[in-house]
This record gives C-alpha cells, sequence and structure tokens, in this order.
C-alpha cells in the first residue's frame, strides 16, 4: 500500500521523536492514503517556507496482521474515536497501540470536537456532525521500530 506524509521537506526516514504530543492520535508519524489529504497537510507552510512536498511511502500491510504489532482501527466517527481524540489532544493519549487508523480531527472536524469538549454539545449530536464530513483517513505510526520495519521510503515530490 502507499501512503503520504506532507510537510514542506522530504522525509526519507521518519523519526516520531520530532513528533508533537497533544494530537489526534498523539506522538507519532502520520500518513495517509489519499494523496490529495497528504498534498493539503504542506500547503499552509507554502507561506512561511519556500516549498511544499509530499513523501511515498510503500507500507508493508502485513504489519496490519502481524500478532506482534498492535494495531487499533477507527473504521468510522464514533464514540471511541471522539474519545481517543480528546485523550490524546489533552495530552494523555492512551500507549499500547504501534499502529493508529482512523478519521482526521481537521478544522472542521476540530470545531466540532471542541464543541463538546466545551459541554456545548452532546457526544450523540458530536458524532453526527462528524458523519457528514468529507472522507479522510490517516496511518500513525507511534513505534520507531514498526516505522524501520514496515514503512519504506520511495520519493517525494516538490508541490
Amino acid at each position: 500500500m502507499i501512503l503520504y506524509h506532507g510537510l514542506y521537506i522530504a522525509v526519507a526516514k521518519p523519526d516520531i521523536s520530532f513528533s508533537r504530543e497533544n494530537v489526534d492520535f498523539g506522538r507519532g508519524f502520520y500518513t495517509t492514503p489519499i494523496k490529495e489529504q497528504a498534498i493539503s497537510w504542506p500547503i499552509r507552510f507554502k507561506r512561511k517556507h519556500s516549498q511544499a512536498i509530499v513523501s511515498l511511502y510503500e507500507f508493508d500491510d502485513f504489519a496490519l496482521q502481524d500478532y506482534t504489532v498492535s494495531v487499533l482501527d477507527f473504521e468510522t466517527y464514533s464514540d471511541e474515536w471522539l474519545d481517543f481524540i480528546i485523550s490524546s489532544r489533552n495530552g494523555k493519549s492512551k500507549s499500547g497501540y504501534d499502529i493508529v487508523i482512523g478519521g482526521v480531527a481537521n478544522d472542521k472536524v476540530f470545531d466540532t470536537v471542541q464543541l463538546f469538549m466545551d459541554g456545548l454539545i452532546d457526544k450523540a449530536e458530536s458524532i453526527k456532525r462528524l458523519r457528514y464530513e468529507k472522507p479522510n483517513v490517516q496511518y500513525c505510526f507511534r513505534n520507531q521500530a514498526i516505522i524501520d520495519k514496515y514503512l519504506n521510503f520511495l520519493t517525494s515530490e516538490v508541490l
């Protein structure tokens, strides 16, 4: 499977030690199988930096069946997904998962999550609103050894 990562530099050797803590699925290296989604990530950096780059990787998805790899896959926006996002964004990321797969809390999604966190809407309303968002998906690699074993850099493209 081909996965993409968008940034203002090429990332030939992903290193999770450079990642932020309080994001959707916690500290990790974030990729997506949707090229357009990956392209949208670095475009915001074009104002600050001279370029936007999408790096391409071959992901050996045997990792998803490898019993030694702990995978959490949110197939849809759900109560569990919302709980995980909120926990991660509050710095209480649940450890123990090598790979977390699920929807992105993009700007529109984040607005819904923030309304829920502020107590302005309940969980049921949050999930209802999230179901109408454009489909997206992210693969968060939270274990450096898994990255090194299953994610192989192919090339990068300057946008």
